[in-house]
């Protein structure tokens, strides 16, 4: 049994991490524009099935705000009813990937292009929480919200603008605190609470969560949505989910372990139960999962020592969801948008930015395309122009090629060097242009590690001309 001999550190901890989760996984669900249950639908699952696996001990899962933004969109397109196959066939993907033993290139993503994402979802989830922080009515795309803010303030409820204030006021400041008293409660639900509570005293005129049970709110998917599966658009999504859910667990996974000195995690492993939890996820019709970072470090701080802590937080997530459903109702729109707020501009990596620039401006050049990729397109071709620009950056910075002209008897040595790729192509030619044409010349490339096809072409057209046979071509890569 997990944690048999830790049972009162892993309990304390347990509460803690739920107390964490639960306004997270109703604000991520509302963001996402679905049911809030079903937000806490999926913080069961990453208690009680993502939990179990020997994996990642102390890496708590469920619903993340860096996958609001691809749900809202998946939403949008394809309708709530198909949301389960969707997760569901993510989900799948994840287990494939984590049997093959794919866990470990995950680690190989640049980390620019993981910070570039991370800071385009939060750049569009604040966009898009600043028109709910205000009961008012948003557009359909990121860039026509960002054009709508200019007027926005003449459309919004300031009731609930005050209460969405209050709301992220309460969290900047709750850690501010002497520890023996934010150390009982977490923030958010402080935050939660006080709002509730106002709107209640007050009688406020502000959107509350609609609530239908959790049962009604979980829908399998049927025949219907299975064959919606195959479409294009649909396919692509399915691989954006398993792919950014994938990345935030490993990397989250990374940042867990250097939290506490106990078993390291197993990538391949974790890959698995996250593919397993996001499956059961999409039988039910729920949000997609991914470990999240504020939980787990939450259940390390709490004083937690094995995967019992996680299991149970799923317990109180379930009594939660099955006793006390709809007190939920009571909870304003705007104070889960003012925690969503909170969690986007925790999600911008301001200090990365700056740092980056200092030490590796490329670096820093590929984490902002990234992040306005993101933001002008979608999250899915956002990731793969980062991905792009990070391969063409490592290839450039690679790619040196060097020329060297020295005298050899009557005549010229010219040494290439390097790795020669089109990259550096025009430079290759420049030099080799200059070198006289009255001299006998020897063309040398044993100095070469890498010659790809297009310069080897070049070298040879040119050694045509000069009537020279290229040198130690046979032994370049």
């Amino acid at each position: 049994m997990p944690g048999a001999g830790t049972v009162r550190q892993d309990l304390a901890a347990s509460v803690v991490v739920a107390l964490v989760a639960l306004p997270l996984c109703v604000g991520v669900a509302v963001a996402s524009g679905v049911p809030a249950e079903l937000g806490l639908v999926t913080g069961v699952v990453g208690g009680l099935v993502t939990g179990w696996f020997r994996s990642s001990a102390l890496q708590v899962s469920g619903p993340a705000a860096g996958l609001t933004v691809l749900v809202y969109e998946a939403v949008a397109v394809h309708g709530l009813a198909a949301l389960g196959v969707l997760v569901c066939a993510a989900g799948l993907v994840q287990v494939v990937l984590g049997l093959l033993r794919f866990g470990r290139w995950f680690r190989a993503v640049s980390v620019a292009v993981v910070q570039g994402m991370l800071a385009g979802i939060g750049l569009v989830l604040i966009t898009g929480q600043l028109y709910v922080v205000g009961d008012a009515a948003a557009p359909g795309s990121t860039l026509a919200k960002l054009g709508g803010l200019v007027d926005l303030g003449g459309r919004v409820e300031w009731t609930a603008v005050a209460l969405g204030a209050g709301t992220v006021a309460v969290m900047v400041l709750w850690p501010r605190l002497p520890r023996a008293v934010s150390g009982l409660v977490p923030g958010a639900l402080v935050a939660v609470a006080a709002a509730t509570g106002a709107t209640a005293v007050f009688a406020l005129p502000v959107a509350k969560v609609e609530v239908s049970g959790v049962l009604a709110a979980v829908s399998p998917p049927g025949g219907a949505e299975l064959a919606a599966l195959w479409s294009p658009g649909a396919l692509a999504t399915v691989s954006a989910l398993a792919l950014i859910a994938s990345a935030e667990t490993l990397f989250s996974a990374a940042a867990v372990d250097r939290l506490h000195d106990g078993p390291r995690t197993e990538y391949d492993r974790e890959l698995v139960a996250q593919g397993a939890g996001n499956t059961l996820c999409g039988l039910l019709g729920a949000l997609p999962m991914t470990a999240v970072i504020v939980r787990s470090a939450a259940n390390v701080e709490a004083g937690a020592r094995t995967r019992a802590s996680r299991i149970l937080h799923g317990v109180w997530l379930l009594l939660f969801a099955v006793l006390l459903p709809g007190t939920l109702e009571a909870v304003p729109v705007a104070a889960l948008a003012g925690v969503l707020l909170f969690a986007g501009w925790k999600l911008l990596p301001l200090r990365a930015v700056g740092s980056l620039w200092r030490s590796h401006r490329g670096e820093a050049v590929v984490l902002v395309v990234t992040a306005g990729a993101i933001v002008t397109t979608n999250l899915f071709e956002g990731v793969l122009v980062g991905l792009g620009l990070a391969v063409a950056k490592s290839a450039w910075e690679t790619s040196h090629v060097h020329i060297e002209v020295v005298p050899e008897g009557a005549g010229l040595r010219v040494r290439v060097l390097g790795n020669a790729t089109f990259l550096r192509l025009p430079k290759l030619m420049e030099a080799l242009e200059g070198v006289p044409v009255d001299r006998v010349v020897r063309l040398d490339l044993r100095g070469l590690r890498h010659l790809d096809h297009a310069c080897l072409t070049a070298l040879e057209g040119w050694g045509r001309e000069r009537g020279v046979e290229p040198e130690g071509v046979a032994g370049v890569g």
